[in-house]
């Protein structure tokens, strides 16, 4: 069975929003929209929307990272949403793993976001109904878009392509072998819902120069008639200094 999901990389993520902003602008004139705001221009904004990103600061001062998250709806294999709903408003369709809100069914109960683990459902205030994430579902099946734009517009808007989009449970596909060959990982896995969504870890990456990376063809040390490099290797100091 089709199971689509994104596969997010930490180690490429900006925190630029792109994401968030390109979800907002193809989700609230389409399909799943509006996305209402309430409150967009003061201090304190409030509003729906389905994608967001979280940024954290780790480590101790003064050797401190910033880590950007981005988290939305994780399409969960077994999603504890479905259930819960006492109208049948949210489902999981089967064609694609895909879960969604039927709005003509939502009485805005709020008993599916007490069931996500992930915080990933809104209540729009103007409509009174429940809503997440679509997967861009409305994207991915338009005949009338060129083949390379059906995907969410969250990845096609990310600059840096921290966002994959495909069928994990084909070993093939590129998200599958991402998720394969870099570690990658689902959210709170302890919770039993099975995400489709996965992330890449950060990948700690030092930049180690080897003597033999600082002779060139046109060596400025035998201009100085430097004929050989320290024994030792060279440090900061031994690099400025030459």
């Amino acid at each position: 069975m089709t199971q689509l999901a994104l596969v997010i990389d930490l180690n490429v993520c900006v925190g630029c929003h792109a994401c968030v902003t390109s979800c907002k602008e193809w989700n609230t004139s389409g399909w799943a929209g509006p996305l209402t705001d309430q409150n967009p221009y003061d201090a304190d904004p409030s509003g729906c929307f389905f994608n967001r990103v979280q940024t954290y600061e780790i480590g101790e001062f003064p050797l401190t990272e910033t880590v950007h998250f981005p988290k939305s709806c994780l399409h969960c294999e077994d999603p504890p949403c479905v259930p819960v709903c006492p109208t049948g408003a949210s489902y999981k369709r089967e064609e694609d793993g895909i879960v969604l809100v039927d709005y003509d069914k939502c009485i805005g109960c709020k008993y599916c976001s007490w069931a996500c683990p992930y915080g990933a459902r809104e209540l729009d205030e103007k409509q009174k109904v429940m809503k997440k994430c679509t997967l861009c579902v409305d994207r991915l099946y338009d005949e009338t878009l060129p083949e390379s734009e059906r995907k969410p517009a969250c990845v096609l808007a990310c600059p840096t392509s921290a966002r994959l989009y495909g069928d994990v449970h084909d070993p093939e596909s590129d998200v599958s072998v991402k998720i394969r060959e870099e570690g990658g990982y689902q959210l709170m896995p302890e919770w039993g819902t099975h995400p489709a969504n996965h992330y890449l870890p950060r990948r700690k990456t030092r930049i180690h120069i080897h003597k033999d990376e600082l002779v060139r063809s046109d060596n400025p040390l035998e201009k100085e008639k430097i004929s050989k490099l320290p024994s030792s290797e060279p440090t900061l100091d031994d690099i400025t200094s030459w």
